[in-house]
């Protein structure tokens, strides 16, 4: 019996009764769409319609609501997407029945790859508090290309925002440790998915008008030798701006090296402040970091209704006690009758991470990090109007409603919050693809 638009009735039946589990544990991703959209069960509109839903469980919920109405041939193309992203057990379970005896034993016979996460490999090493970036399959990266600034928007922002007009609009270092020496770091396992994000931000960056700097697998060392070298290349005073982006292992405050030691952010940061890369002076600064900075595993909690309270007490002091207290006299009088503009040791920086202080990162061993997969995704589509600080939130919301996908473990479901910290004194606009003509 055939139901709305041609779709068959038990098929209609099986997407009704499944449809709460599938809204809570499908996983609707751009891949998952493409799947859809190549079967011609799905428009463009449609997909966009989907896509920018901004939860999973909406994103899910309105693919269900379009299904029934595409025709016989979308429940079976629906079932072929799962499988193609190694949704196996809900497929399964939309085909779990009497009458579909035929079409069960066809999934079960399919030689694609069950659904993996690395955590679930037998005979695993006990993995410690600097190795404990987590390993889950979930969205895959976007690939489409950066959508360009208009004129009129340059012409509009251009003021009151730093100045981004060279071609390279700067330099990007990429630093990507996967594999670790396992007699000087037998606790850090390889980081499965690591090279995924090292092809996604050479690829961002290089649309964006970067000049891309791959390094892989450094020890502390050679990261640090590789970090003063970058800082010191005489391009940077041609340039408009610069990015940094470390991908490793890592605590709090410090990433690994593939020796097992520990490199320092906060060296990393001040590499390249007003003191140390006078080459970079007023320029913005970004940095990405993809590591844990703890062990910890944000299991999430429940939502509950009411208002957020958001208060400070108003009354803010400096926390390293007396503020100057008797120097200040002595300082103007030393300052006085010159007029030498000075700069803080540090400002024009913006740095994105992974994770919050004390928690692990989240990492997919095919399709690379959550957080490098939505900053490639926003800025891919939102660099265009939008300045970097508000990408940043933007990531955040992002990764906010992300959740770990590994049924049976202890990962299913887990949750991620990255953040960020700023010192730039302007908003900050990469104008992709726009070059002024003077």
């Amino acid at each position: 019996m055939l139901g709305e638009c041609g779709m068959l009735e038990r098929d209609r039946r099986g997407l009704r009764k499944c449809s709460v589990t599938l809204c809570k544990e499908m996983v609707v991703d751009e891949l998952f769409i493409q799947s859809l959209q190549t079967d011609d069960i799905l428009t463009d509109s449609m997909a966009e319609s989907i896509l920018v839903e901004p939860t999973s469980h909406k994103r899910s919920w309105r693919l269900l609501s379009l299904l029934p109405k595409r025709g016989p041939r979308a429940f079976s193309s629906f079932c072929s997407a799962l499988r193609d992203t190694e949704q196996q057990h809900l497929c399964a379970l939309l085909t779990e029945s009497p009458e579909r005896d035929g079409e069960r034993q066809r999934y079960v016979d399919s030689p694609l790859p069950l659904p993996t996460q690395e955590g679930m490999v037998p005979a695993k090493r006990a993995r410690t508090q600097e190795s404990m970036e987590m390993c889950l399959d979930a969205d895959s990266p976007i690939t489409s290309p950066v959508l360009p600034c208009t004129p009129d928007f340059y012409l509009k922002h251009c003021q009151q925002s730093y100045s981004m007009v060279s071609s390279p609009r700067g330099l990007a270092l990429v630093i990507s440790n996967v594999s670790f020496d396992p007699c000087a770091a037998p606790d850090l396992d390889s980081r499965k998915g690591g090279e995924v994000d090292v092809e996604v931000l050479r690829k961002v960056f290089t649309e964006l008008d970067y000049i891309v700097t791959v390094r892989r697998d450094l020890t502390a060392p050679g990261m640090r030798a590789c970090i003063e070298q970058f800082g010191r290349q005489q391009q940077h005073q041609t340039v408009s701006s610069c990015v940094v982006c470390l991908l490793s292992h890592g605590v709090e405050g410090a990433i690994y090296g593939t020796d097992g030691q520990l490199l320092e952010l906060d060296w990393v940061f001040e590499a390249f402040d007003n003191a140390h890369c006078p080459l970079l002076q007023n320029k913005p600064k970004m940095f990405f970091i993809q590591a844990c900075r703890g062990e910890e595993m944000d299991c999430g909690v429940e939502q509950s209704d009411g208002p957020e309270r958001t208060q400070s007490p108003g009354c803010e002091q400096r926390d390293a006690g007396r503020e100057g207290e008797g120097d200040g006299d002595t300082r103007q009088t030393e300052e006085r009758g010159r007029l030498i503009v000075k700069l803080p040791q540090r400002s024009d920086m913006i740095c994105g991470f992974a994770s919050l202080k004390g928690t692990a990162a989240m990492r997919n061993t095919k399709r690379g990090s959550w957080f490098i997969q939505e900053v490639n995704s926003a800025l891919r589509f939102r660099a265009r109007d939008t300045h970097l600080s508000d990408i940043l939130v933007q990531v955040n919301g992002r990764i906010k409603d992300r959740e770990g996908y590994a049924p049976g473990t202890p990962h299913h479901r887990c949750k991620e919050m990255s953040e960020f910290t700023s010192s730039l004194c302007k908003d900050l606009y990469l104008f992709p693809k726009y070059h002024p003509q003077y």
